[in-house]
């Protein structure tokens, strides 16, 4: 799509350079780096340092912290597509001998395991690995909190044993499987465990005065898939144009959309934020953006796409807590989609026009209730209501002739089209819902058949 990926203009980019500004003013952070994405590729970068005319480039490396997550997530996607796994088995099945083998493996994607937040005392952000070399250090005496299934409950060591369980099927270190299967497909050679050189030092900025405090810069060992990667804003857009559109190298569109999908769908306008299969997914300012924050002593690190607008944004930082930065990558997508709204692709008819489904659009009754059927391109239907509150659902055809329902009531459904003996349309079949031309009609086709005398005045 060419038209979205021109450079963007003069204002946009200053807009976000004014924000990033601010942030990194009030924020009082030692460094900042932010960079934009849009239809797949890197439109803007642009930084602010407190030392003058050295602001840090798209190549310096940061700790992304949380971030690491979604590469996990990857790596263990990589497994299922495969056949390896199945998201529903006990973590046993494939890493026996852990206080944890009785939680799924979509439980512990998920953050709803019930496994305790941290690791036992000491943190293990400012502490090296070694001091916990084994899983069950990590996980200590009692790992569960809450009980499996029921609550999202984040927890970073579930995140270590999703690395060891990566560990266990490819037989070599996590890092390693790391690199192979989706740094270097995806051209991420400034991604590592430990920084490597140009990188931003971590600092923690005292909360009433401007001085500043070095963190320690730690190898988390067993800890590394829940927060220890380092990147830079240039690798970041590359691995957020993934996350946008998959890669068949590392994973297909198809899951990568999965994992931007909350494992259960928020409920009702209010909702804030919810989290799918290692990514978070948050609504500010009437968008729904996808991707995933972090923090390690020294970093704070963000990454979100908006996929109706088709932009996402990157946010480095080298302060361990920063009030005014936290928004900036969401402000960011916003600027630009205020800015620059994206331009939808143009109107076009169907390529080739199907006698068969078009006889199938116009009112539909179910029961009482007035429908309508629409066909777009690529054979697709859509329920709508006429009038009234209605179950209105997307469906997408299917190689049998039958529909799947996308989303709504019937999302997962099957919509088939019943013909009668003369091979003419008797009436549809959703999920055992029968919907016919006429309001209660034919009387035949109808669960429980209809009054001999039809429709009445009383």
């Amino acid at each position: 799509m060419a038209h979205h990926a021109e450079e963007l203009l003069p204002t946009t980019s200053r807009a976000l350079l004014h924000r990033l500004a601010v942030a990194q003013a009030e924020g009082r952070t030692p460094s900042l780096v932010g960079a934009v994405v849009r239809g797949g590729r890197t439109v803007w970068t642009g930084s602010r340092s407190m030392i003058d005319d050295h602001a840090p480039t798209d190549d310096v490396q940061y700790r992304i912290g949380s971030i690491s997550k979604t590469f996990a997530a990857v790596l263990v996607l990589r497994l299922r597509d495969e056949g390896l796994l199945d998201l529903s088995d006990p973590l046993e099945r494939h890493l026996p001998g852990t206080s944890a083998g009785d939680l799924t493996i979509h439980q512990l994607l998920t953050h709803t395991s019930g496994l305790a937040s941290e690791t036992p005392e000491p943190w293990w952000e400012r502490t090296v690995g070694t001091l916990r070399p084994e899983l069950a250090d990590v996980l200590g005496e009692q790992p569960v909190r809450h009980p499996a299934g029921r609550r999202h409950h984040y927890s970073n060591p579930g995140y270590a044993l999703l690395g060891a369980l990566v560990e266990q099927l490819r037989g070599e270190p996590w890092g390693q499987v790391l690199q192979r299967e989706v740094l270097d497909p995806l051209g991420m050679t400034r991604t590592s465990l430990l920084p490597q050189m140009p990188h931003a030092g971590g600092f923690a900025v005292h909360p009433w005065a401007d001085v500043m405090l070095p963190e320690p810069l730690t190898d988390t060992a067993v800890m590394a898939p829940a927060g220890q990667l380092w990147s830079t804003a240039a690798d970041l857009c590359r691995w957020a144009a993934f996350l946008s559109a998959g890669d068949e190298k590392v994973l297909s569109p198809a899951t990568v959309a999965e994992m931007r999908r909350p494992t259960t769908e928020p409920d009702g306008e209010e909702w804030t934020s919810s989290y799918g299969l290692g990514l978070q997914v948050i609504r500010r300012d009437g968008r729904v953006l996808y991707g995933h924050s972090g923090s390690m002593p020294g970093f704070l690190a963000w990454l979100w796409v908006s996929e109706a607008d088709d932009v996402a944004a990157v946010v480095l930082t080298n302060t361990t807590s920063g009030s005014g930065v936290a928004t900036v990558a969401g402000d960011l997508i916003r600027i630009v989609a205020e800015h620059e709204p994206r331009i939808p692709e143009p109107w076009r008819p169907m390529a080739e026009a199907d006698p068969e489904l078009l006889a199938l659009t116009g009112p539909w009754y179910w029961g009482p209730t007035a429908l309508a059927l629409r066909l777009g391109a690529d054979r697709r239907l859509e329920l709508i209501p006429l009038g009234g509150p209605a179950r209105a659902s997307r469906f997408r055809p299917e190689a049998d002739g039958s529909w799947t329902g996308l989303d709504g009531y019937y999302a997962g459904e099957t919509l088939r089209v019943v013909r009668a003996a003369d091979g003419t349309v008797s009436h549809l079949d959703i999920g055992s819902f029968v919907l016919t031309r006429a309001p209660y009609g034919p009387g035949e086709v109808i669960p429980g058949g209809v009054d001999p005398q039809g429709w009445q005045a009383f």
